[in-house]
């Protein structure tokens, strides 16, 4: 602890950010496609088991649910039916043109675009593996 500020400085230098996010994914084809044609982003990294995106800094990568199991043992491997348990959000500029696009894309929205009691603007919708992507202004 530093006497003079009083802050654990063992701590301070944690979390510089988040850099990758592994998604569980029933069929990492179909998924992989979903990400390409929907968010525009190249596969940058691939394997037979695997692809990975950047999001600016963040890295999505798409394991396949056979291939989970290795990561997180002795915890058990959710399936997608089991229900959604978070939410990315990405801000937009405007959503109701993101959500044109999207649509455009073939994407089904799960709700929006709409105004929400805490102030901000967004829509979300679902990808192949079940994960719950927001939009946001």
């Amino acid at each position: 602890m530093d006497q003079s500020t009083g802050k654990n400085t063992e701590l301070s230098a944690w979390p510089k950010g988040i850099a990758a996010i592994t998604l569980f994914v029933e069929d990492l084809q179909i998924t992989k496609q979903f990400y390409q044609e929907v968010f525009g982003l190249p596969v940058i990294f691939e394997d037979k088991n695997s692809a990975v995106f950047k999001f600016d800094k963040t890295l999505i990568n798409l394991l396949k649910i056979t291939s989970a199991g290795e990561l997180v043992t002795p915890a058990k491997v959710a399936n997608r039916e089991t229900g959604s348990r978070f939410v990315f959000t990405i801000a937009v500029d405007d959503v109701d043109a993101m959500c044109a696009e999207l649509t455009a894309r073939g994407v089904t929205l799960l709700n929006g675009p709409m105004d929400r009691p805490w102030g901000i603007r967004t829509a979300s919708f679902m990808d192949p593996g079940g994960h719950i992507w927001e939009i946001a202004k």
